[in-house]
């Protein structure tokens, strides 16, 4: 009992060392394209970026990291070329996390996003939305409070537990966890910040599973029992709490909103929760993006957490490229046809002449088809190596920046 009240004041004070106003950080010189414009030739751009020149902390600055995210590209590669092409209204019908979205704000620029992931558009929302900075920063501290009261007062309800929780929720969480994280979803309704405290607890939620330290990215079953961890070089137990991480990312969104807040613009964010292949974009003059890549990552999948817990609409099926379809010959074939009839729609839209840059590892050499049935022709195709990467996919490889021209 005592264990418990006093984490409660220090979550607490924690919070209260960020109550002040954020101030302006003094730029760094590393990673800084302000010296690009649209009459910079790409030629004279370095895109081969060492850890050491952009290292993690900077391609994951103010909201770039509120929430986990496999897939999403680095945002000083999406700065540099709205800086260089310069747009009017730039789309990216695979929005994911909302990369291009936060980087063409920070630019003045109007931005249309769209994603057939309803956890997406959630997180890209959040990223993106206007805030009363002080008025979320209070409703953040209070739910956090109401949540470490409640649980002083009652204990883990077993009973409710059971009720409240989905079978998958059953076998991924410790008791006590699952009760943090059920009792903290119950409060949500009471507050007007509902997604970003959706996203606090997603991010908590993912971090609280029963898995193990290394893995957390893609765990395979749930691990009960105590195991040598890989990250740690020691024996270490599985999480059976919530509270401390819905502390740490509680303090961790509020300094990350407050950051990109300084930077944010009054220009517009329209997101689309739909298929790209379908979908009636409005008109707009460049895309920018990042597609899914063949056989790679189950977009819905690495965040079924989230699903299971907000009861969002499940579309896994309309993804292309999904990991669960593997790498077959019709796999690929079905591939090719998704990605081709989201640039054909794309095409109906997007202005003559018009602009399109493709971030993808192409290594299969399956966008070279596309061009000419989606109505594109290609102006340029760069390659960057990528050898800065961090975690147990630390990996080098080579990724093209496709810019294709509307015909």
């Amino acid at each position: 009992m005592q264990n418990l009240k006093s984490r409660e004041q220090s979550a607490l004070r924690t919070l209260d060392d960020y109550s002040g106003s954020t101030k302006k950080r003094r730029q760094p010189t590393i990673g800084d394209f302000s010296w690009i414009t649209p009459s910079t030739p790409l030629s004279s751009i370095n895109l081969n970026w060492r850890e050491r020149d952009l290292p993690e902390r900077l391609r994951t600055k103010h909201v770039h990291r509120l929430h986990p995210y496999l897939g999403k590209y680095v945002p000083q590669l999406v700065e540099i070329f709205l800086r260089k092409f310069k747009p009017q209204i730039v789309c990216d019908p695979f929005c994911g996390s909302g990369t291009t979205l936060v980087e063409a704000n920070a630019l003045r620029i109007p931005s249309i996003g769209c994603d057939i992931s309803s956890f997406n558009c959630l997180l890209s929302k959040v990223k993106t939305d206007k805030y009363d900075t002080r008025k979320l920063e209070l409703e953040i501290k209070d739910i956090l409070a109401k949540t470490v009261a409640e649980i002083r007062r009652t204990g883990i309800k077993k009973k409710w537990v059971e009720k409240e929780a989905t079978p998958y929720l059953r076998e991924w969480f410790a008791p006590k966890a699952l009760f943090q994280i059920l009792l903290y979803r119950s409060l949500i309704e009471n507050y007007e910040h509902k997604d970003v405290l959706k996203i606090i607890l997603s991010r908590a939620t993912r971090s609280a599973r029963l898995t193990t330290h290394y893995d957390l990215d893609f765990p395979k079953k749930p691990q009960k029992e105590s195991y040598f961890c890989h990250k740690h070089q020691r024996i270490c137990k599985p999480t059976d709490d919530a509270l401390t991480f819905l502390s740490r990312y509680s303090i961790d969104t509020i300094k990350r909103i407050k950051e990109f807040s300084i930077i944010r613009s009054d220009a517009p964010v329209t997101i689309i929760c739909d298929d790209a292949r379908k979908v009636e974009f409005p008109p707009f003059d460049t895309v920018m993006t990042s597609p899914p890549y063949v056989g790679l990552i189950d977009y819905h999948e690495q965040h079924r957490y989230a699903y299971e817990l907000f009861s969002l609409p499940d579309k896994r099926d309309l993804e292309i490229g999904a990991a669960f379809n593997g790498n077959s010959r019709k796999a690929v074939e079905d591939y090719v046809r998704g990605i081709g009839n989201v640039f054909e729609n794309i095409r109906k839209s997007i202005s003559d002449n018009g602009v399109a840059i493709i971030v993808v590892n192409d290594k299969r050499n399956l966008f070279s088809s596309l061009t000419e049935r989606t109505g594109f022709t290609v102006e340029e195709t760069l390659t960057r190596n990528v050898n800065r990467r961090t975690g147990r996919r630390g990996d080098a490889f080579s990724e093209q920046v496709l810019i294709w021209r509307a015909m």
